[in-house]
């Protein structure tokens, strides 16, 4: 195969330059990258053009995303097993659907000490930060109103707040999550501290929990507490238009149905944002380091924009990323525009490529049809959260080459790759949310882990990452996205600092030999992993570069580069 280069316009691509923060430099490398060739050298008055995706200081973090509750129970003592009784207990409650895998809709016993005793396996694979799920305290039983799960979306019937997204109390933690000696900000100072991982706040501004249809009106549900504990919003086992309008306690409720039987929170009542602000303001000031916003398309943009401007008054450059559920590009992209709050977004468009490729065998130039480099459907595509599933979709159904394959396009194409918990051994693959999809890990499973050659793949592509500002922030220019193979650079050139990075893809079951007939540059190329030169002359311009099946190769240069 001949590879011709696509590039953009120089113009084209001087666009595409985010306007940001200086970048941080990226965290400390597990080791250095083969040693380079000294560049060559530019005269002092020689101004190098800049080229690169982002300037944003988060785009340097891989994500690993996992349910608390559901990553492994570090302190029994934490499980109120006796919690709720026996009718509404809160403690393990399996589920067996027709036509799917048993599940659970109580707790498991995950913790913040669970999380911590495993947190240098998480810093092994490459990840730099870890997002959890909400920390708030939940209501005390399993919830009796509503439909049981399995009959149609947003089933609640029977469930429990395990998953963190059900709050009475944003400024309370858990009762399940912290031990005697390990509060969140100790958590967040340990993960940092001892094993240089960010964590990401989860955080719900548009619901709190289930709010009526119970049989009779159980405690906590659809009840709101302030910082002093007092009672500030109680729904009182109403429906949403049966609310008063006179009633204080009503106030801060909309008088609309709208997730399931939640709580929804009135976006056009100041009180609201007040008190979003200020609980969620509470945890950012101990440690956390970004804030994913749950179901933002609920809410209108102009809440968004004020909450933002409020939380980075605080918090200047507090980076933002935020679930608005879709897969159309130009829906969830208007978040990212700074008139509009400036919060990055999940991708959910890659997710469903990105299934389409390495789940469904589709061929890798499925995958452009997501990137938007120079689409401006995007604030910055560059800053996008990517990922392939999480605990709202189907894990993703493939089987551990596709596995392999998705890492290696997840860490080396634009955007900040996100990870869901167990996916580094394909972990419940192919399920959904009542038949796997959020099942209980655990230490077992994390012992066996360490030795998965899916695991042992992500590790060795996320920790290449890690160290290369160009995978990182780099702009990416598309050689070709073929059937089985994808050729594409990243090029970052800065304040003195310039790397480029050919990676060149295989999702196929045999090697393939490709030649490049497009380089930037003559330089001498090494592979970032194997060490391994590769020399463009103008005697020998095309170079033929062979990538093992289902493997990644990446060239790196540290060449400066006076033009694209």
């Amino acid at each position: 195969m001949r590879l011709t280069r696509r590039i953009l316009p120089l113009a084209a691509v001087l666009l595409l330059i985010a306007c940001s923060d200086e970048p941080t430099d990226p965290r400390p490398a597990e080791g250095p990258l083969p040693e380079e060739p000294l560049p060559e050298e530019s005269s002092p008055e020689e101004l190098l053009p800049e080229f690169y995706g982002t300037l944003e200081p988060f785009a340097s973090e891989a994500v690993y995303f996992l349910l608390t509750d559901r990553f492994v129970d570090g302190d029994a003592s934490n499980n109120h097993v006796d919690q709720g009784g026996a009718e509404r207990g809160t403690f393990d409650r399996p589920i067996q659907l027709e036509g799917r895998e048993p599940a659970n809709i109580g707790y498991l016993g995950g913790d913040f000490k669970g999380i911590l005793d495993n947190a240098g396996y998480i810093a092994d694979m490459g990840f730099t930060a870890i997002w959890i799920t909400p920390i708030v305290d939940n209501p005390d039983e399993a919830f009796m109103g509503g439909i049981p799960p399995g009959e149609e979306g947003g089933a609640d019937h029977g469930k429990t707040g395990y998953h963190g997204y059900w709050g009475v109390n944003f400024f309370e933690v858990d009762e399940h999550l912290e031990s005697a000696d390990l509060s969140f900000v100790d958590l967040t100072r340990r993960l940092e501290d001892e094993h240089g991982l960010g964590l990401v706040l989860d955080v719900v501004c548009n619901h709190g929990s289930p709010a009526y249809t119970m049989p009779e009106d159980q405690p906590k549900f659809g009840e709101l507490y302030d910082a002093a504990g007092r009672l500030v919003a109680d729904h009182m086992n109403l429906h949403p238009s049966e609310l008063d309008q006179n009633n204080p306690l009503h106030a801060m409720y909309r008088r609309e149905p709208d997730l399931a039987e939640l709580s929804d929170l009135d976006y056009d009542n100041p009180a609201v944002l007040d008190y979003c602000v200020e609980a969620h303001s509470k945890w950012l000031a101990q440690g956390a380091s970004a804030m994913r916003i749950d179901t933002i398309k609920h809410m209108p943009i102009d809440f968004w924009r004020d909450f933002a401007e409020h939380i980075r008054g605080r918090f200047p450059g507090l980076f933002m990323f935020a679930e608005a559920f879709s897969y159309d590009a130009e829906f969830i992209g208007r978040y990212t525009f700074p008139e509009n709050g400036g919060i990055s977004v999940l991708d959910f468009p890659g997710r469903e490529a990105m299934n389409a490729v390495f789940a469904d065998g589709a061929p890798y130039s499925t995958l452009e049809t997501y990137l938007h480099l120079d689409s401006g459907v995007y604030g910055n595509p560059y800053d996008l959260m990517t990922f392939y599933d999480n605990h709202d979709v189907p894990r993703m159904a493939a089987d551990d080459k596709g596995f392999i394959d998705a890492h290696n396009w997840l860490f080396t194409s634009r955007g900040i790759p996100v990870v869901y918990y167990g996916s580094e051994s394909t972990f419940r693959a192919g399920t959904d949310q009542h038949g796997g999809n959020r099942d209980y890990f655990g230490q077992v499973n994390i012992e066996l882990a360490k030795s998965d050659e899916v695991r042992e793949a992500l590790s060795r592509i996320a920790k290449l990452r890690k160290r290369s500002v160009a995978l990182q922030r780099g702009l990416q220019v598309n050689l070709e996205l073929a059937e089985d193979t994808a050729v594409f650079y990243r090029v970052y050139q800065r304040d003195g600092v310039s790397e480029t990075a050919l990676v060149l893809l295989n999702k196929g079951d045999e090697a393939v030999t490709l030649t490049v007939t497009e380089w930037i540059g003559d330089e001498l190329w090494k592979d970032a992993i194997t060490a391994e030169t590769v020399q463009r002359t103008v005697e020998n311009p095309n170079v033929n570069v062979t990538i093992g099946a289902h493997d990644v190769r990446v060239l790196i240069s540290k060449a400066p580069r006076r033009s694209l």
